[in-house]
């Protein structure tokens, strides 16, 4: 039998449930919780009792939106839902309002505009990267300024072009003075980037750089380690999202390191060359013949 939560458990229950809805969770299950865990998480049960950590109106203050769902029995995707997810442009433009003038992480604070993802939304590759710089930040478009002219360069290797692949980032606002994401905002971030990746459906995702592969593979590993190897891949996504519906196996992962990396050093454009023609030897790519 349930029994009534403590005030400070309510909030401290309600707050939880309100950080996750930021992260794009929303469904939630009911399961008994000793009291010996509640004591463990700072939260006051009565002796010898279980609690059953249910969201209802009866036993926690919180409006309806913050309490827990009851489980639910998944529904098959309607047809127009189908429809909708199929037509790739209309897809992403659904993402990023859904993602609207975003809040949910500090770097908010200092962004002067949301960097979403651009390009060939029916492309076989994925370039990730890890973050908005200064110049991405004026335009609102991944990989515009130094380190998107080496990338631009690096694709134009590959025996294609900018317009053939799609290009995001795991956060989409500039951290501040360029600092690496914090792991909360990479989390906080990752529904709408998985989201991104289930509709382009790439053959191959290549991330650019350690915080990329982290944030992706969820491995922490050096960048010797991650790289010269493919890893199956299927997006993890929030629990709601549509995307659900749709076929996400068959994508590969490489790792190589990041544009901004390489101009700091420029020795390691010969290993990032090796992981690029193993993506193309992959996808069958030959690259442009030498101009005499």
């Amino acid at each position: 039998m349930a029994k009534t939560l403590d005030p400070a458990a309510k909030q401290a229950v309600s707050d939880r449930l309100r950080y996750y809805r930021d992260l794009g969770i929303y469904d939630f299950y009911t399961r008994e919780v000793s009291a010996e865990t509640l004591a463990a998480l700072g939260l006051n049960a009565a002796p010898a009792e279980t609690v059953e950590t249910s969201a209802t109106a009866e036993n926690i203050s919180a409006t309806p939106d913050e309490t827990m769902a009851t489980p639910k029995k998944a529904k098959a995707p309607s047809a127009a839902t189908l429809k909708i997810l199929n037509d790739r442009p209309v897809a992403l433009v659904n993402i990023r309002a859904d993602l609207g003038d975003c809040t949910r992480c500090v770097l908010h604070q200092g962004r002067n505009k949301i960097v979403f993802g651009v390009g060939n939304v029916n492309a076989d590759i994925m370039f990730v990267g890890e973050g908005p710089g200064a110049d991405e930040d004026e335009q609102g478009e991944p990989f515009v300024g130094r380190a998107g002219q080496l990338l631009n360069n690096m694709i134009s290797a590959m025996g294609i072009q900018r317009e053939d692949v799609y290009i995001a980032n795991v956060v989409k606002c500039r951290p501040p003075a360029n600092r690496t994401p914090e792991r909360e905002e990479c989390d906080t971030c990752s529904p709408f980037l998985m989201r991104q990746i289930a509709i382009v459906r790439p053959k191959v995702i290549v991330a650019l750089g350690a915080t990329a592969a982290k944030a992706l593979l969820l491995l922490n590993d050096s960048m010797a380690n991650l790289r010269g190897k493919f890893y199956d891949f299927t997006p993890t996504l929030p629990t709601d999202a549509p995307e659900h519906a749709l076929e996400l196996s068959g994508i590969k992962l490489a790792v190589t390191y990041h544009p901004a990396y390489l101009l700091r050093d420029p020795r390691q454009k010969k290993e990032t060359w090796k992981d690029l023609q193993m993506v193309m030897k992959y996808l069958g790519m030959k690259p442009p013949a030498k101009s005499e």
